[in-house]
């Protein structure tokens, strides 16, 4: 950009050819002869060559606008703070696609992915996806959360919350994307507040869940134990193989994950772990494997009936929990079984799974044979070292522990199920 550049008249000729006549924006001293843009559109162009060598032609009404446009160029370029005008001039919607293809392209936690695309998809594109992006500003992120708050179906102040984290999600990408956002778009909004939702169980409302289960689909009740004695998430019970357990030596493998039941990693690199577990928690899974190892078996005449419908039985994957049919969980099928065993086993509405990792969390720490970092390792809340991914399984979680903690507090429940309840269910 030339420091001698100055505002362009668009409407008059610079350079006018012999016979043309006067307009009447010049005087008998200084003529002006009109151009074939005269009075149409802005007059001046602040005209200069962006740091990208793109020539930039923004227009003013008047010649002072276009002065002071230049000059606020030439001090942004100086200082190296100059932003091309076209970023963010596309719509907040098309960002947020390319937010999403972006996590998908890359593998993101597929969890994760679908969260924030479910997110967008039916409460923020609809409110705020035509709006140009540039044009964003902190009030239109107060009105998604007044939106949000007034809005049918979101009744659920902890709801919002997640919305508002998938909306700050994606301002963060625009800004990344050099979109000019201002700098308090997401910061200090007042949103509605959330109640405790943690449910604290006790050992006895642990044991009440897994009566419950066993009544409601007796193939899943291991999985309330796996949660409650080794703290794993639901997609990790639901990942977790035959191959995962080391019998002799009272460890599982926590390696991978299942996601709408196919094979994913797990969601942080904390999460890998040989972990120690409580010798009673292994008896449960050897009683569980010798009711419900693979698909549960069917009468001879279903089994015709598969035969007939070219029926292929699915592959053994070495899963230690499976559908009747053998296949892997998926959430939507096994939270129906959830909810119902909640509600026979009396336990407060909205009892998550993951009520149950807090819960072996909690009782590590009564346990006076732990120290909280000796805890929060077992938890697998703490970073791993570099070195991890040099070991054929990932490191003990804390070398020489032995956890005896749930024999102590389960010891004398009720023996696992039998099988002949599956039997008929998968008849």
């Amino acid at each position: 950009m030339s420091e001698s550049d100055a505002p362009f008249d668009r409407w008059h000729k610079r350079y006018p050819k012999k016979g043309d006549v006067p307009c009447k924006c010049g005087t008998k001293r200084k003529p002006l002869y009109p151009s074939a843009d005269h009075g149409r559109g802005q007059q001046w162009q602040a005209r200069y060559t962006d740091p990208n060598g793109k020539p930039r032609r923004p227009a003013f009404d008047t010649w002072q606008e276009a002065r002071e446009h230049l000059d606020e160029v030439r001090v942004t370029m100086r200082a190296g703070t100059w932003v091309d005008p076209d970023i963010g001039n596309e719509k907040v919607e098309v960002f947020a696609n390319r937010l999403i293809e972006g996590r998908e392209k890359r593998n993101k936690n597929e969890n994760t992915t679908g969260t924030y695309s479910s997110h967008l998809r039916v409460h923020i594109i609809p409110f705020l996806g035509n709006r140009v992006a540039k044009t964003l500003k902190r009030r239109d992120t107060v009105a998604l959360v007044d939106h949000l708050i007034d809005k049918p179906g979101v009744e659920s102040a902890y709801y919002i919350h997640q919305i508002f984290k998938t909306w700050r999600v994606l301002v963060n990408y625009m800004v990344d994307a050099d979109v000019p956002l201002p700098a308090n778009i997401v910061s200090r909004i007042d949103l509605p507040e959330v109640e405790d939702r943690e449910v604290n169980l006790s050992p006895e409302q642990v044991a009440n869940l897994a009566l419950a289960m066993r009544k409601v689909e007796p193939r899943y009740e291991i999985l309330v134990w796996i949660a409650a004695c080794a703290g794993l998430r639901e997609g990790e019970a639901f990942g977790l193989k035959e191959s995962s357990v080391d019998w002799t030596n009272d460890l599982l493998y926590v390696e991978k994950q299942r996601q709408r039941g196919k094979e994913a990693k797990l969601k942080t690199k904390a999460s890998y772990a040989t972990l120690p577990v409580d010798h009673f928690l292994l008896q449960r899974i050897a009683e569980h494997l010798t009711h419900f190892r693979g698909p549960a078996p069917v009468s001879k005449k279903a089994e015709e009936k598969r035969r007939q419908r070219g029926y292929v039985p699915p592959p053994d994957e070495g899963l230690i929990v499976t559908t009747v049919r053998g296949r892997p969980l998926t959430r939507s099928h096994f939270n129906d079984k959830w909810r119902a065993a909640v509600e026979l086993a009396g336990l407060p509405e909205g009892t998550r799974f993951h009520d149950l990792k807090h819960f072996y969390t909690t009782r590590l720490g009564a346990d006076p044979k732990h120290d909280p970092k000796t805890v929060q390792a077992l938890s697998r809340h703490a970073q791993f070292s570099e070195t991890w991914d040099t070991y054929a399984h990932p490191p003990v979680a804390v070398q020489g522990v032995k956890v005896t903690t749930f024999t102590g507090i389960f010891g004398s429940a009720e023996p696992g199920p039998t099988g002949p309840a599956d039997t008929a269910q998968a008849a």
